[in-house]
């Protein structure tokens, strides 16, 4: 029988990680690997798993890296703390394992953004790759958004990963100037040179995109919200990257 390893990479998640742990309770081994929470995310963790570790933050990849090499499982899920998995998803992932055609799957996300599903805005299906075999794969070096490397190829699974992305807008915007700040200096990692027209087209450009070709108008109020939210994100990020450019 093939075994699952389950990875969540943990800062101040007290809101989150005892609804996140339960959903893959019935995994073989869960390793969490904590920034040094002030909020009793560490020992909120430890109910539900004895591989809880707490370490200085090096970033996202690090820690990833850091929880797969203490995974002893053949295959490994990587969550976040505001994701769960459904007893339809952990069916599929069960049966997938024990007679996989690939060495890694990805599954639709189904986010929860300030109350409501979001069924478009390009954010549905929105497929992640999340579940792998572990002696296939390694976390990439990106600032944000890193995602798994992995050596061999890639299937579909058709069950939904929930996603409570923000409640609230005060954590939207808690957020927004870490992450803005992360993708302005991957940007300038990558030697991209600040354009002034990517201030004055790309963040009109993202909202048309979310509202109206990816029909974020039938997400309703959150689907504006989140269009032109997005498009502020946009452009932070490369007002971000303007102001590198002139250290």
């Amino acid at each position: 029988m093939s075994s699952v390893s389950v990875i969540v990479i943990t800062l101040n998640e007290a809101e989150n990680i005892q609804d996140c742990l339960k959903s893959v309770e019935w995994a073989d081994e869960i390793v969490v690997v904590d920034a040094e929470s002030v909020d009793g995310t560490a020992e909120l963790s430890r109910e539900f798993t004895q591989k809880v570790y707490v370490r200085e933050w090096q970033g996202f990849s690090a820690a990833k890296n850091f929880a797969l090499q203490n995974c002893t499982c053949e295959w490994v899920l990587w969550l976040d703390a505001d994701e769960r998995v459904t007893p339809e998803l952990k069916a599929e992932m069960q049966q997938t394992v024990q007679a996989p055609k690939h060495v890694g799957y990805e599954m639709p996300r189904l986010a929860n953004f300030l109350g409501r599903w979001i069924r478009h805005s390009g954010w549905y299906p929105g497929h992640v790759l999340r579940l792998f075999r572990r002696d296939a794969g390694s976390f990439n070096d990106a600032l944000v958004h890193e995602g798994v490397a992995l050596n061999g190829s890639v299937g579909r699974l058709q069950a939904d990963l929930l996603h409570y992305t923000d409640r609230t807008l005060e954590h939207y915007f808690k957020k927004f100037n870490h992450y803005t700040s992360l993708a302005a200096e991957q940007l300038h990692e990558q030697n991209r040179t600040f354009r002034w027209h990517a201030l004055l087209l790309r963040p009109p450009f993202m909202f048309f995109r979310m509202y109206i070709l990816k029909r974020g108008f039938l997400d309703g109020l959150q689907g504006f919200m989140l269009a032109l939210l997005s498009a502020c994100y946009v452009f932070a990020k490369y007002a971000k990257l303007w102001e590198r450019s002139l250290r």
